[in-house]
């Protein structure tokens, strides 16, 4: 004979249903809130710092981590975090060294974005390894003191995530940058003069070569293709009209790898990579790298109509419509990035 049912399990399985149903409730509530009442800057800043850490450095290609260097007989001033008449140390990388470690949070401002180290015993005196690491009000217009033979000292900027970058405005959309001033210091305050510019006209991309079957979608070479033509990369021009441009000495030069922004000779030309070349080695000055997610865009600039051309002997594919771009800013403020002209 079957055994009868207990009156007490149907209300006790009805009271565990009900309260499930109440905790999944209350996390979808709580999981629309956090969606609703989070700051839209700050999801931009949370997008582009992942954006960085997905890249894993890629951009700068290897070694990117390790560089840590400023320009000679340069000052910049800002307000110290760390003085250095009571911090001395062996060298100018050192010095950078010290101001990185204090980025230690997964995005957002820096506590130390500026570092200036005395390395010149001649001029240094008792100066000599002081090394003063200092905070900007804004990081893409720092501060500065002097410049020229005369002027004892080195300095530097760091770039915390969510910070540094700038955009490549076409009618494609904006092309987000990261500025690499470890790496390419001089390369980058070129940049940082362009975003003062109420225009950029002349500013173009005019070059553009797919990756074709030589790599493939990640950027990786394809065992045994050629190296091009087509050479997987976008060239364009930051020779503004009426804007002297200054010629840029080659600086650190990581591996070109898909995303790295790097001169041409020693600018204004410069391209952006679709593919790692390691075959290039390091015959580049690489001063950026676009966020993962922009890369769409230039591979769409990359799928317009071109046509051929022989540039000293080298066949390559031009635009028939060259694409108009603009430099602008980013301005990052307490977590909030807001796009200004």
């Amino acid at each position: 004979m079957g055994r009868k049912p207990n009156d007490s399990e149907p209300t006790r399985y009805a009271t565990m249903i009900l309260l499930l149903m109440g905790l999944v409730s209350c996390t979808a509530v709580y999981i629309f809130m956090s969606a609703v009442m989070r700051p839209a800057g700050s999801s931009v800043v949370e997008r582009l710092a992942a954006e960085e850490g997905e890249f894993s450095g890629g951009g700068g290609g290897e070694g990117e981590g390790e560089c840590c260097s400023g320009i000679e007989s340069f000052e910049l001033w800002g307000a110290a975090v760390k003085w250095g008449s009571d911090f001395k140390v062996n060298s100018s990388k050192e010095c950078c060294k010290a101001c990185k470690a204090m980025c230690t949070g997964n995005h957002g401002p820096c506590l130390c974005d500026t570092w200036v180290f005395c390395g010149n015993k001649k001029f240094c005196g008792d100066k000599f390894g002081e090394c003063w690491l200092k905070k900007q009000k804004d990081t893409l217009a720092p501060d500065r003191q002097e410049a020229g033979n005369k002027v004892m000292w080195t300095s530097g900027i760091v770039f915390g995530k969510g910070e540094g970058i700038v955009a490549l405005e076409t009618e494609f959309g904006a092309i987000h940058v990261k500025l690499l001033p470890e790496c390419s210091p001089r390369s980058v305050f070129n940049i940082l003069e362009l975003l003062g510019l109420r225009h950029c006209a002349g500013c173009q991309f005019f070059r553009a070569e797919i990756r074709g079957q030589i790599w493939d979608t990640h950027g990786d070479h394809i065992k045994d293709a050629s190296f091009g033509p087509p050479y997987a990369l976008v060239q364009g021009t930051l020779d503004a009209q009426g804007v002297a441009f200054e010629s840029v000495p080659s600086e650190s030069c990581p591996e070109i790898r898909r995303g790295s922004v790097a001169w041409v000779g020693s600018g204004p030309e410069f391209f952006i990579s679709l593919a790692n070349h390691q075959e290039w080695k390091k015959s580049y000055t690489v001063f950026g790298y676009v966020l993962p997610e922009d890369m769409e865009i230039v591979e769409k600039i990359a799928q317009l109509p071109t046509k051929l051309d022989v540039w000293s002997g080298v066949n390559v594919t031009v635009l028939e419509n060259p694409v108009p771009l603009r430099v602008r800013r980013i301005k990052s403020n307490n977590d909030d990035l807001n796009l200004s002209s």
